[in-house]
């Protein structure tokens, strides 16, 4: 029987109250096998938008697992009687992600950016993964229906392990769940964001409130 797991409501949105280690250790478990998980960060902006729309907010609740990344997300908490113990950012996940990725062999398809930006994210990936297998790139930028028809269909065949979307939201978290469904091989899929931008070089990460970090 899987333990229960205590939960913050933030907007209604339930949080799981869990550690930094718990949650990479549960993350290690969605890797096994091939369940296409979910894994998404919405922050208080997401939240509000949520709450005015039906879609996005089915969509977040029918996650494998939400990450407390927002600042505001892990202040609110603190109102309640059972606080988040930490912020947990999606890039630190995502990077957790990607070295068990290296270790095990497993694929992952980097989808977002500007022209050329997911592959100047996997190669400078690359360099401090020498393990990491890239099932393909592509930017996120679609000029028709068909375009991006095509591009769930070349994701698809290169048949990844790990997707990693970074659209921005809620376009990330929509395209996960209309698409993601159709490609059998994932293990996880998560929503990043910018990321690609800062692993390719082009943007400096912001500093971490310490007051919210573990």
């Amino acid at each position: 029987m899987k333990k229960a797991v205590n939960t913050v409501n933030i907007l209604s949105v339930p949080f799981p109250i869990r550690s930094k280690e718990e949650t990479l250790s549960l993350i290690d478990l969605l890797l096994c096998e091939r369940k296409n998980a979910r894994i998404f960060t919405p922050n208080p902006e997401i939240l509000y938008k949520a709450r005015g729309s039906e879609e996005l907010r089915r969509i977040i609740l029918g996650a494998d697992l939400l990450l407390p990344d927002g600042v505001g997300i892990v202040l609110a908490s603190r109102l309640t009687k059972t606080p988040l113990p930490c912020r947990i950012t999606g890039i630190d996940t995502a990077e957790h992600i990607l070295t068990v990725a290296a270790d095990r062999g497993l694929s992952v398809y980097f989808l977002g950016g500007k022209a050329g930006v997911a592959e100047r994210a996997s190669a400078e990936l690359s360099k401090g993964l020498s393990g990491l297998r890239t099932a393909g790139c592509h930017h996120g930028y679609f000029s028709s229906e068909n375009e991006l028809t095509d591009t769930v269909e070349a994701i698809k065949a290169s048949a990844p392990d790990i997707l990693f979307v970074c659209l921005g939201s809620p376009a990330q978290e929509e395209f996960i769940a209309k698409h993601t469904p159709s490609i059998p091989s994932l293990r996880l899929s998560m929503g990043l964001g910018g990321c690609l931008d800062v692993w390719s070089g082009n943007l400096q990460r912001a500093p971490i409130a310490s007051s919210v970090h573990s």
